[in-house]
């Protein structure tokens, strides 16, 4: 039986490729989903993914299953017990971001997975043939950053943005010869 080919870095840790192979570029709907990436993605802001991945599940434990009704709730209490959990990233900033953003959440006038679906590229893309075509950021990237920073969120720039559109199935950047590749 031969190994699929994968994209580069998605064959360097099981850990990589249960998500390369599961979840990445897999489209992804639903409001606590949609708040669960956008936090993470904040979260890995500075460092690796793999950090995050494997710090995913307790993130999921203390911050609700990433319910932006409770966590928009959280107070200076809960802040210092996230500073304190030592299987989460533990940034006061990036929480105090999470605890913001959730607030914001609360008050879209839309849903926040439709907010963020209204970025998605449309029309046909190149895929991209090797790792090194793959951008960091987009016009579409930059302006879902823009768009959600003047609503009040924290932690959005352009390339966390992008990473968000690649995660959850927003764009396509399997790499061509990669099995995952929409044909």
């Amino acid at each position: 039986m031969t190994t699929p080919v994968r994209c580069p870095w998605g064959d360097s840790t099981q850990d990589y490729q249960r998500y390369h192979d599961e979840e990445w570029g897999v489209e992804l709907r639903g409001v606590p989903e949609m708040f669960e990436r956008l936090s993470l993605e904040g979260f890995q802001s500075g460092l690796s993914w793999i950090t995050i991945l494997r710090k995913r599940e307790a993130f999921r434990a203390a911050f609700d299953h990433f319910d932006p009704k409770k966590v928009a709730a959280y107070d200076e209490a809960d802040v210092e017990r996230l500073m304190a959990d030592t299987g989460i990233v533990r940034n006061r900033q990036k929480i105090t971001a999470a605890v913001r953003n959730a607030g914001v959440v609360n008050g879209l006038d839309q849903p926040l997975d439709d907010l963020l679906w209204s970025f998605a590229p449309t029309g046909r893309r190149r895929r991209p043939r090797t790792v090194a075509d793959v951008p960091a950021v987009t016009p579409e990237s930059t302006a879902m950053a823009k768009a959600l920073r003047k609503l009040g969120f924290a932690f959005v720039g352009p390339t966390t943005c992008y990473a968000l559109m690649q995660a959850t199935g927003m764009v396509d950047d399997h790499i061509a010869a990669c099995w995952r590749a929409r044909r």
